[in-house]
């Protein structure tokens, strides 16, 4: 996919847009939802498929080595997921400037949001490298896993950068309507992960180092991709490439609500995986599947999510309140519908699952029960994701961020009480994907329902 291929959707996307005083139909809505989140589906899922790998591979070392990847796998996610307000909040405003048929000024705002990626990354670095072992002590992990974290987070950590380059450009490119051109990239990223963990943990006999280099080298060439696709439709419209320090500053300032809401959902998946840890080892190597399970269910949830960024941001930039108003309730129902039928697959597929990661009848009995505590979980997750996701292209980030604080409030008292109760993994599960998440849906649907978030313009005032 190439750059003009990009501004060509960006142009299509303008043009074709419902009129203002029109009501789109629920199948325009649908034809929308479908073009952007099928190939945002296959994107979104590359991380924790690049994990779902890591985790096959590793698992087959031993269950330490899998505990191991699974504390600092958390670790790692939080350094680079916590950033996401590059993609989120980069996506909004550039499709507010593609409805209102700004193309420069939406490729410089981008620009800004790839010069803040690389300057974050670099800081990230500077603090995990030498608090490695500091850091995984925090979550309590066991003598025999701990080495085994250590190695693969300072080796993971070096991709960082490159990690959220990837986060900045993707949201340029969704925010001009085009999500398949990530799609390929993915695809490339995830072929290669693959290959070189494999390659490199059993070929050279590298271990759990091994599948940390694969990772990092893969990334490195996604975010490569990434860079040559999104500096070309810079330079076709005129955007400068050098750094603007005023830009990045407003770059980040736009995304620092998203930060305090993405920190605020990491510490609950920190908690929650600081709580597996002191569990047992069979319980951290079985929380690790089921959270790497978790995280492809909810990226593949958050594929019509992100379609509703785009689109959300689109109408909201041409003035078309009613527009965005419509294609929220319609990605509510995908959002219900694509729950249910998840969960149903999870259920189903659990026998066929489970041994792909582990060998051991602890972990594989444990996984059982948990599974089908997220199987059942999926329709909520569903709703909260969409309505994040719709919240996100109105730019209702100051919401978002207040809702995910009072969440954690409610959640980290519990969480926190379940081994002291006596409850095992399955308790502790039930308060990430149930209660975390139906505080979520009821926070998120209480702002959708009030209307609040709908203000239009090329720039959210």
């Amino acid at each position: 996919m190439n750059d003009h291929s990009v501004t060509r959707r960006a142009r299509r996307a303008h043009r074709d847009r419902p009129p203002r005083a029109g009501r789109p139909s629920a199948r325009r809505h649908d034809r929308e939802i479908i073009a952007l989140a099928l190939p945002a589906f296959g994107a979104l899922v590359a991380e924790p498929l690049f994990l779902m790998a890591d985790s096959a591979i590793v698992g087959h070392l031993g269950t330490p080595q899998l505990a191991g990847l699974g504390v600092a796998a958390a670790l790692l996610q939080t350094g680079v997921n916590i950033f996401v307000f590059l993609a989120y909040a980069t996506t909004a405003a550039v499709a507010r400037r593609v409805g209102a048929d700004d193309l420069p000024a939406a490729i410089r705002q981008g620009m800004d949001g790839i010069w803040l990626a690389l300057l974050l990354g670099a800081a990230v670095i500077a603090v995990v490298l030498p608090t490695a072992p500091a850091l995984i002590g925090l979550f309590g992990a066991s003598d025999t896993a701990t080495p085994y974290a250590v190695t693969y987070l300072r080796i993971s950590s070096l991709g960082i950068p490159a990690m959220l380059v990837v986060l900045a450009a993707t949201g340029v490119l969704r925010g001009l309507q085009d999500t398949r051109t990530p799609l390929y990239v993915a695809i490339g990223g995830f072929a290669a992960n693959g290959v070189l963990n494999v390659a490199l943990v059993y070929g050279l006999g590298l271990g759990i180092a091994g599948s940390a280099w694969g990772t990092v080298i893969a990334q490195c060439a996604m975010a490569a991709v990434y860079l040559v696709v999104v500096v070309r439709g810079a330079r076709r419209h005129g955007a400068s490439l050098r750094p603007d320090a005023a830009g990045i500053r407003a770059c980040a300032q736009a995304g620092a609500p998203l930060l305090i809401r993405t920190l605020s959902l990491r510490a609950v998946l920190m908690i929650a995986t600081a709580v597996a840890a002191r569990l047992g080892d069979a319980s951290i190597a079985a929380h690790q599947v089921t959270l790497t399970l978790w995280s492809l269910l909810a990226f593949a949830l958050d594929a019509i999510a992100i379609a509703g960024q785009a689109i959300i941001g689109r109408y909201l930039g041409a003035g078309d309140a009613e527009g965005a108003r419509a294609a929220c309730r319609r990605m509510v129902e995908w959002g219900i519908a694509s729950g249910v039928v998840l969960g149903a697959l999870v259920a189903l597929a659990r026998p066929l699952f489970m041994p792909l990661f582990t060998s051991d009848d602890a972990v594989i009995a444990q996984l059982t029960t948990v599974l089908l505590v997220v199987a059942v979980t999926q329709p909520v997750a569903g709703v909260v994701f969409v309505l994040d996701g719709v919240l996100m292209g109105a730019g209702d980030g100051p919401y978002l961020a207040w809702a995910m604080l009072a969440t954690l409030a409610v959640f980290a008292p519990v969480a926190l009480l379940v081994p002291a109760l006596g409850g095992g993994l399955t308790a502790l599960w039930w308060t990430v994907a149930g209660l975390m998440m139906t505080v979520r849906m009821i926070t998120l649907w209480l702002r959708a329902r009030s209307g609040r978030w709908v203000v239009t313009g090329a720039v959210r005032a």
